[in-house]
């Protein structure tokens, strides 16, 4: 059975990542060392890694979903408001039907808040 997808996320300097992910979006560091971190909220997990070679061929989108999305906007639109991607400072229906928002760093890695419709017939 599939459990988690847990991403790597390259950054010319890993510093750039505890930035974004710890400060400005409110993960915890599970682990550390001079090249990787481990960091998670809630279910969601991740690994930083420093790699200027990789980080240079790849800025991801993320995404997460939630159930609380209106909870996690106005948390993060208050302590991190310059973080907000854009093109989606704030929670939208789109037309595949989630509501979304998005934040953004200054390499352009990004990442998605996402709440899907409940399931009526679940």
């Amino acid at each position: 059975m599939f459990k988690n997808l847990i991403p790597k996320v390259f950054y010319d300097h890993l510093q750039e990542g505890i930035e974004f992910f710890v400060d400005g979006l409110g993960f915890a560091v599970l682990y550390r060392d001079d090249d990787m971190a481990v960091i998670a909220r809630d279910g969601a997990k991740a690994y930083l890694v420093e790699s200027p070679e990789f980080a240079a061929k790849d800025r991801p989108e993320l995404s997460i979903d939630t159930d609380d999305l209106d909870g996690i906007f106005q948390e993060l639109s208050q302590r991190v408001p310059h973080l907000l991607h854009p093109n989606g400072n704030r929670p939208q229906l789109k037309p595949w039907g989630s509501r979304e928002f998005a934040m953004l760093d200054k390499t352009t890695v990004c990442v998605i808040f996402r709440e899907w419709p409940e399931d009526k017939n679940s």
